[in-house]
């Protein structure tokens, strides 16, 4: 195959920090021409005794909650899975029949189909903390109300005080939580390369993984060595909330699709990593 450098990641080296869904994305940036390095940085951890999920139905059956915001399909699903253990699948779907719910993004919303449930509600691209409230604002306000957060590895600090400063009484169903892989070879291996100029492009789909990132790195002295190596490289973004937290640990990066999707970061790094390289490497 005749490859348009212009249009591919032909002779590049992209690493990818992504776990879940890893081989995915590898497959992803093969078919773009690019070879792939995988380092996984984060594993769901289900919250044993999850106390707070298991607490949320009898909430719901007794018209306590006003509405429930889905923040993931994985969340939406654990949740449901959560419930199971003590309730019937019957029980479950007659209290979310009647209960407002909020879908953040199509992956909730395809969890709720096979429930055979419809959010109420759902968020518009990029399907950040920001679109729910404005929604939220315009199509219900939730002054006096009661609303539940499914949370999705870490609390959304920014989204429980933008609905409480807007008068709504917020409380957080924790599902699951993000911890560091047990095996961390690979992404001390992926740093190593980093930091030798062995990497042209790296990936991040999660804000969780710029922290796990970092997090290593700082355990063995290199953040700011890492923050330095990435402006010598092209760094992408998958959506807003991932960016916002590159920003956070001092990493602006390159790339950000249009979309908040894989498919779209890949499109878009394709598109431009080669010219991106050849300013910075002018410059």
């Amino acid at each position: 195959m005749k490859w348009d450098l212009k249009a591919s990641l032909q002779g590049l080296k992209v690493v990818s920090f992504e776990s879940r869904r890893a081989i995915e994305l590898a497959e992803l940036i093969r078919r773009h021409g690019g070879d792939a390095i995988i380092a996984p940085s984060m594993r769901e951890v289900p919250l044993t005794e999850n106390h707070a999920a298991l607490d949320l139905l009898p909430q719901l059956e007794s018209g306590r909650v006003d509405l429930l915001i889905l923040m993931t399909g994985v969340g939406t699903r654990a949740l449901n899975e959560a419930l199971l253990t003590r309730y019937p699948q019957e029980r479950i779907t007659a209290a979310l029949l009647k209960t407002k719910l909020f879908a953040r993004g199509p992956k909730p919303v395809g969890v709720l189909k096979e429930l055979g449930l419809k959010p109420a509600f759902t968020a518009p691209e990029p399907n950040t903390w920001r679109e729910v409230v404005a929604v939220l604002n315009a199509a219900m306000g939730v002054r006096g109300k009661r609303v539940a957060i499914q949370e999705y590895g870490i609390a959304n600090k920014d989204l429980v005080a933008a609905l409480e400063s807007l008068g709504a009484l917020v409380v957080s169903i924790p599902i699951y939580r993000w911890a560091l892989p047990e095996d961390l070879a690979p992404l001390r291996q992926a740093i190593g390369q980093i930091l030798r100029g062995d990497v042209a492009v790296a990936l991040f789909t999660n804000g969780a993984q710029v922290e796990h990132l970092f997090e290593v790195a700082a355990s063995d002295r290199a953040t700011e060595s890492l923050r330095l190596a990435f402006k010598r490289l092209v760094v992408a973004s998958v959506g807003p909330v991932c960016t916002q937290v590159l920003e956070h640990f001092g990493v602006s990066p390159d790339v950000e699709p249009p979309h908040p999707k894989m498919g779209s970061l890949i499109a878009e790094v394709a598109k431009s990593a080669h010219d991106i390289l050849a300013a910075k490497r002018g410059s």
